[in-house]
């Protein structure tokens, strides 16, 4: 099993939809340690994505993630737009020139992408950041590539951390971005950007699992 470009077009308008579902609860979770607008930016930013890609023609996993990046970096507002800006841009340069993604290269591609985010933004594990998510996401998905797993497979124990890691950013206090101002009193509410990366690499599994 692979993802190919019509996969990765399909999953990424999927996860449009998922976050405009979303949109008012990331909305309340970012109203109690941030600026209350993370589902409004991500709803914002992934709706110009959709629009961009179904304008475009596509030969390559790289062109539609260089075109999600690009646009998520104009389009979003806050750190959000930056950060999964450059997640997508540099997965885009690891998977340009290939019509699919099988396991090892999806995750070498995400793997470059969390090395972007961690370069822009600074942020470690425990900081109550989507770093929180994305780190074990990551590092599932090339466990299990090393293991030689089916993409699908993959994907499922990267969903699987992802989510545990999201959960446990609850407990955290926050020593970045705009949570960090409020020092102990972000402690007990779930970092909202930690659950639109484990909604959008949900989605993401789920996209994928309808067109086996």
């Amino acid at each position: 099993m692979t993802l190919d470009v019509q996969g990765m077009l399909k999953a990424i308008d999927a996860i449009g939809e998922t976050l405009e579902m979303h949109k008012d609860y990331l909305t309340e979770l970012d109203s109690a340690i941030g600026d209350a607008d993370h589902g409004i930016n991500m709803n914002r930013g992934f709706h110009k994505v959709r629009e961009k890609l179904s304008a475009g023609t596509y030969v390559d996993l790289g062109a539609v993630l260089k075109d999600v990046g690009m646009t998520l970096m104009s389009s979003v507002g806050g750190a959000a737009g930056p950060l999964y800006g450059t997640f997508f841009m540099r997965m885009s340069m690891k998977l340009a020139g290939l019509q699919a993604a099988d396991t090892s290269s999806l995750a070498e591609a995400m793997e470059e992408g969390l090395k972007g985010i961690v370069a822009l933004g600074k942020a470690q594990l425990e900081d109550k950041t989507m770093v929180d998510a994305l780190t074990p996401a990551v590092e599932a998905l090339k466990k299990a590539s090393g293991n030689g797993a089916a993409l699908a497979a993959a994907l499922e124990s990267a969903v699987a951390a992802a989510r545990a890691g999201m959960e446990a950013t609850t407990p955290l206090v926050a020593r970045k971005g705009r949570a960090s101002y409020l020092g102990e009193r972000s402690a007990g509410h779930q970092d909202p950007g930690a659950t639109s990366t484990y909604l959008i690499l949900s989605t993401l599994l789920t996209s994928l699992k309808e067109r086996v």
